[in-house]
């Protein structure tokens, strides 16, 4: 009897166990049914509709003068799918033949089985139309779109390139990826569970949205020029790197910027000189350099060519007038440090206009200290060299400096004629274009306008800062750097008919016991109303090192050139 009751209750706890059990059911099918049915439909949907991207056309990007400096061209995808393949043997064979890979590779696609396995991407529109007229089963080629650059090594660390994925990697082409990508489209065929498609349905398409162009400030035949000139002073003086930039100082915008030696925009991978690579991580570290912008990300001691900063901090500051004098005996004691003059036996007395011209160490320490470390830091900061200039490029570097507190009267003494701290070259020409622009600090730029597939414009705009100096300060720089050009040490960059102003600099690399230099020139025309301005810097020439004499005449090269091109007239102000 107690038997017969324990087997009844054990039945009934086993029904109450499994009616729970089905009312959970219950409720969770009903979940399933009424909150995740979209999801599921979703699911179903991706499961027999095999999707296929289609890369969408990458915007072009344009210079100022019309010239397509970034482009695409039609390539081609080939993929296989596994469950619609008859003959793997023949498939192999073909595919292994017509992209020129090993059988073994392609087999490893063949033989996977997967929904679809690509084989090979950026496939030339010929091979990939010839696949196509085999019409094997199981082979796909779709279409697809690759970046081209149809001028290779010119301006190429401006540009940079994309990856596989058509991704921007470095230069103009990562900083404007948003705007250039554009949006990808896509195929979606009707399959079965099993992956083979369905003849009777049609393939969904949906296209992709191109990028939209991209134009640019850069002028090809500017910047041809200053290839052409950076090239042959390269090779003239075997120098480390030559670099070469031309901006509109009154709005940023560039008009060429120059890093030789540069590198084959379509081949990338490839480096630009011959060296033996022992692993992959060194050759990414030498692809790394070889893709470096050095104007904006590699700082460097500018020299000389600060004398511009430091004599309109004083000025501005009325630290200094154009009435003082200076007597140069060829050095000058700093503390318990002799800084010698480049002119060992001494310029002789000097009026201030005469100690720029004639670039006097001494005396541009003596304006430094007169000018007083508050004021020097000011207009440094008012000039910008105290923060980035905010160029469309990535990478740009930032000022390497002193903490204020530890700027002594040695210090400042070597700051004054541009030593002891780093900028990037194209912080300098900012500082500058301020300067002789009427007191405007500018950012430079490349970018302008962008316009859609639908022909929508979009105009870039960029700061810009008014009344960083005066108008008067501005117009006596002028008149001082003219002098440097046609009475002074920039002498080699003057041009009959044209009105020049500009400075030399040459700069020792640190550590000074190697006796490497950096000879660079800053110049503008028309030294009145600048509109243009252009920066040589030679890193590392060989023998002869003076700025002066060998990075001037490169600027004089290029003006030569682009004066007459950008409409600027010769004047009688351009005489001497």
């Amino acid at each position: 009897m107690k038997t017969n009751k324990k087997h009844r209750t054990g039945i009934k706890i086993y029904a109450v166990i499994a009616m729970s059990l089905l009312v959970l059911l219950t409720v969770r099918l009903t979940y399933v049914a009424v909150f995740c049915s979209d999801e599921l439909n979703a699911a179903a949907t991706m499961l027999h509709e095999r999707e296929r991207a289609v890369k969408a056309p990458r915007g072009r990007i344009i210079t100022a003068d019309g010239t397509v400096m970034a482009d695409n061209k039609t390539v081609c995808t080939v993929s296989v799918i596994h469950s619609q393949i008859e003959d793997e043997e023949y498939v192999i064979d073909t595919l292994s033949r017509e992209l020129d890979m090993s059988e073994d590779k392609v087999r490893s696609y063949v033989e996977k089985i997967s929904s679809m396995e690509r084989i090979k991407s950026n496939v030339s529109k010929e091979t990939g139309d010839r696949i196509r007229e085999y019409n094997i089963p199981g082979v796909k080629v779709d279409e697809d779109s690759k970046r081209t650059y149809p001028y290779n090594e010119l301006a190429s660390k401006v540009m940079g390139f994309t990856g596989a994925d058509n991704q921007g990697i470095v230069g103009l082409e990562v900083k404007y990826d948003s705007v250039l990508a554009g949006v990808n489209g896509e195929i979606l065929t009707p399959a079965d569970a099993a992956g083979i498609e369905l003849d009777e349905y049609e393939e969904k398409r949906k296209e992709p949205v191109p990028g939209d162009d991209l134009y640019i400030s850069l002028d090809y035949s500017i910047q041809s020029y200053c290839m052409q000139a950076a090239m042959k002073t390269y090779e003239a003086k075997q120098a480390k790197s030559v670099s070469i930039i031309v901006m509109n100082p009154q709005t940023g915008e560039l008009l060429a910027m120059v890093n030789y030696p540069e590198y084959n925009l379509n081949d990338p991978y490839i480096l630009n000189y011959d060296v033996s690579v022992s692993d992959e991580k060194e050759k990414m570290d030498l692809l790394n350099a070889m893709w470096r912008n050095g104007v904006i990300n590699d700082t460097y001691e500018p020299g000389s060519t600060f004398k511009v900063i430091t004599a309109t901090a004083g000025l501005s500051c009325e630290a200094v007038r154009l009435s003082d004098t200076y007597c140069c005996g060829g050095s000058t004691v700093v503390g318990s440090r002799t800084i010698r003059c480049h002119k060992t036996t001494g310029h002789g007395t000097q009026t201030f206009a005469e100690t720029l011209m004639n670039s006097c160490n001494p005396a541009f320490i003596t304006w430094g200290l007169r000018t007083g470390v508050d004021n020097f830091l000011t207009y440094m900061d008012r000039l910008g060299l105290m923060s980035v200039t905010g160029v469309d490029l990535p990478g740009e570097a930032s000022t390497i400096m002193h903490k204020k507190e530890n700027i002594k009267e040695l210090e400042l003494a070597t700051m004054s004629f541009g030593q002891s701290f780093q900028i990037t070259p194209l912080q300098l020409m900012r500082a500058i274009s301020c300067v002789i622009n009427g007191g405007t600090l500018i950012t430079p730029h490349f970018g302008v306008r962008t316009i859609d597939s639908q022909g929508n414009i979009n105009t870039l705009e960029y700061e810009s800062v008014s009344g960083v100096i005066t108008p008067e300060v501005s117009n006596t720089m002028k008149m001082l750097l003219k002098s440097v050009v046609s009475e002074g040490g920039g002498g080699k960059c003057y041009i009959e008919g044209y009105s020049i102003g500009g400075k030399t600099a040459t700069s020792q690399k640190l550590p000074r016991s190697e006796h490497k230099y950096i000879a660079s020139f800053i110049g503008f025309a028309p030294a009145e109303n600048p509109h243009v301005m252009a920066m040589c810097i030679i890193d590392e020439p060989q023998g002869i090192y003076y700025g002066g004499t060998i990075a001037a005449p490169v600027v004089r090269e290029v003006f030569e050139n682009i004066l007459p091109y950008l409409g600027i007239e010769q004047s009688e102000k351009g005489t001497k």
